[in-house]
């Protein structure tokens, strides 16, 4: 299948990139024998504006219509690309017939930029994805044209290519990683708060990104150093309790062969068993796991093991990708996708 890709590619940062959903789609549909051609369009725009912003945007979708009418793609993906405008996509609908559209959110469907960005996109869009799942979330986008779905964070082999599980306890600069950038009011603060005050004293190292004064790590290079020097991580999201929803860390942790702590409100159990993650329901409770494994260094590498083999296989980006597309064209499954009972027409 010839497949259009639009997200953003961070081409103007150097390298220095994030390897997420969109780049592990790209490489699901390379490993799945599409054609693929992907349109960056932050980077065109800021490349055609001129120090003009809106020109850089007019012009981006002008040249994004004679991409579609040079690719002819039959399939086009669309991530966070709030430049592209519905008019460019009823032109390019007009341009090349039988094309089918889709667009997928990897932001928390409860936050309002997430959801203007569903409704934006569900008259123009076939089908519409994210990382959310739930019926309160995804059934208010139905159009009775469209079908909306819950799509898990993909990975690939090709971007998580660290494997902690294979190193010993002494190779690792810390036991317990965690980066994000919780802002004023965000629950993370005070549970990160309260772990760090709860692990005082005790013998597990925790290394705290974006935090306390350390600058975040955007991507690169850098980032890869990062996961590399973490033996055991911890994935915790903005909102607690919201059914599968992660960002896309879950894939770069658990892709990468680090065990990995996961809040159990968050329903991930559907998926991993204890055997794959560590599941906790409040501060002492992941203390107290944390402190077991860390006696425990086979029981360590078991888990990461068992985690990373497991978020392959389930959330690989070729298998991710052809879900989106026997849902975007309404074929029948060709297997039983462990979440596709969140999928509404």
């Amino acid at each position: 299948m010839r497949i259009l890709l639009l997200d953003n590619l961070l081409i103007r940062r150097y390298g220095r990139l994030r390897m997420g959903p969109g780049r592990a789609l790209a490489c699901g549909a390379v490993r799945g024998n599409h054609r693929l051609c992907e349109y960056s369009d932050r980077d065109m725009a800021r490349f055609f504006c001129l120090g003009i912003q809106p020109f850089g945007k007019r012009k981006m979708n002008q040249t994004l219509l004679e991409c579609a009418k040079n690719f002819r793609p039959e399939a086009i993906l669309i991530g966070h690309c709030d430049y592209v405008e519905n008019e460019t996509l009823e032109a390019i609908r007009r341009a090349v017939p039988g094309v089918r559209m889709a667009h997928f959110n990897v932001d928390p469907m409860c936050d309002a930029h997430p959801q203007e960005q569903m409704r934006a996109r569900m008259e123009s869009c076939d089908a519409l994805f994210a990382t959310t799942a739930g019926a309160e979330y995804l059934k208010p986008f139905v159009t009775g044209r469209n079908v909306v779905a819950y799509m898990p964070n993909p990975a690939d082999t090709a971007l998580e290519t660290l494997d902690n599980s294979l190193r010993p306890a002494e190779d690792f600069a810390c036991d317990l990683f965690y980066a994000g950038q919780p802002r004023k009011g965000d629950p993370r603060l005070d549970f990160i708060r309260r772990l760090k005050e709860a692990l005082e004293g005790k013998p597990l190292r925790f290394d705290i990104v974006g935090m306390y004064g350390r600058a975040p790590v955007m991507g690169g290079a850098d980032y890869d150093d990062l996961l590399a020097s973490a033996k055991m991580s911890l994935n915790i999201n903005r909102y607690f309790g919201m059914k599968w929803y992660s960002s896309d860390r879950i894939a770069h942790l658990m892709g990468s062969g680090i065990c990995t702590a996961l809040y159990d409100g968050d329903q991930m159990q559907r998926f991993f068993s204890p055997e794959e993650a560590l599941f906790f329901h409040d501060v002492p409770d992941l203390v107290e796991q944390l402190l077991a494994v860390q006696q425990d260094d086979a029981r360590r590498r078991a888990l990461a093991a068992a985690g990373r083999k497991r978020y392959h296989a389930l959330f690989s980006g070729e298998r991710i990708l052809r879900f989106m597309l026997e849902t975007l064209f309404e074929q029948p499954y060709s297997e039983p996708y462990e979440w596709a009972e969140e999928v509404y027409r």
